[in-house]
């Protein structure tokens, strides 16, 4: 039987991976001030969320060979797995400066911390290099080698893509209804979050395993791409209507002028009146104007239209998932336990 990490489990890893990355960082004479600064970055950045994506991978290996892994194929996969935690890291301290966010997983954003500034946009950059430096140490000899240099590559192009679009479709200060759509929703959605999230740990766990066949990738990138889709819907909808308390912040899509799941929903079925209400009242930093956009969201009904979309998605990721061909590696259960994971959470 397949064996489930867990976040203590996947953490214990990671002081190995910090040595390895500090030892590089010294092989340059990096003076002590500088790598102790480095050392700093990785454990407040890398360090201390969820690491649901880097645990997927483990969970992925697992599941593909059906049983309990091997201390060495847990540290193969667990490191791949951090290097995906790491990339996320990148993404974050960046996204963090670009949005002006003020804090990240309950303390202030790094850049805000203090002394930080701007020196964050570099130590973004290094904790995207730490990645190629765990790559080259521990999966030089690897056959698939040059694949992952490869897919990390690809990936991280694909988010800053749709990272993009994004800030170029709904800039906080700039609120222009007309600029948004499904279409382009989708592509932020796909490629700012379901590649690296969804696709991403599943590619990197076949690689591994020496099983991504063309055909292999394929269909779990038939898969994940659609449920990170869904993943990201949701995410909306909860920003919206889901309990503070549940969710763990307070949503803040409707001032921020998200291009989101919901607004989208409501544009393309609103009356000229309501429209009027949406152009005079969204994106602006105000609770009384926000409170206006969550009521007509409630007259559109728009939760009962999220309800009809998670179900028929579901039930269509559930047979494309019924129709995965085993034949040369990949197994349903992978798929089964990423949307076990998402259907009808609650945070």
């Amino acid at each position: 039987m397949a064996q489930k990490t867990t976040l203590q489990e996947f953490e214990s890893v990671f002081p190995k991976l910090e040595k390895v990355l500090l030892e590089a960082a010294e092989s340059y004479k990096l003076p002590t001030q500088a790598l102790d600064w480095y050392k700093k970055s990785l454990q407040v950045n890398a360090v201390g969320g969820k690491c649901n994506r880097g645990m997927s991978v483990p969970d992925s290996v697992s599941l593909l060979l059906g049983r309990a892994l091997t201390e060495d194929e847990y540290f193969q996969a667990a490191t791949l797995g951090w290097m995906t935690e790491l990339l996320q890291a990148f993404f974050l301290v960046s996204d963090d400066i670009m949005d002006s966010s003020i804090t990240r997983r309950g303390k202030p954003c790094w850049y805000r911390q203090e002394g930080v500034g701007m020196i964050a946009i570099n130590d973004a950059f290094m904790l995207e290099t730490a990645i190629y430096t765990l790559l080259k140490k521990f999966f030089r000899s690897h056959p698939r080698y040059v694949d992952f240099l490869e897919i990390f590559h690809e990936v991280t192009f694909q988010t800053e893509i749709g990272q993009l679009c994004d800030l170029l479709t709904a800039p906080e200060d700039v609120v222009d209804l007309d600029n948004f759509s499904m279409e382009k929703y989708r592509f932020i959605v796909v490629y700012k979050t379901a590649y690296y999230s969804f696709y991403l740990p599943v590619a990197l766990a076949l690689y591994q395993l020496d099983l991504a066949t063309p055909e292999n990738l394929k269909q779990a990138e038939n898969i994940l791409i659609p449920l990170g889709e869904y993943f990201q819907v949701q995410d909306d909808y909860l920003d919206n209507f889901g309990l503070p308390e549940h969710i763990g912040k307070i949503g803040t899509d409707i001032m921020d002028n998200k291009c989101s799941w919901l607004v989208n929903q409501a544009l393309a079925i609103v009356t000229p009146e309501q429209r009027r209400i949406l152009e005079e009242n969204y994106g602006r930093k105000d609770s009384a104007k926000e409170a206006v956009v969550k009521k007509l969201y409630d007259d559109l009904k728009l939760e009962q239209r999220y309800r009809d979309y998670e179900e028929s998605i579901v039930a269509d990721l559930r047979a494309q998932i019924d129709r995965i061909d085993e034949a040369k590696g990949l197994k349903k259960g992978v798929f089964e336990a990423f949307l076990g994971k998402i259907y009808k959470r609650s945070k």
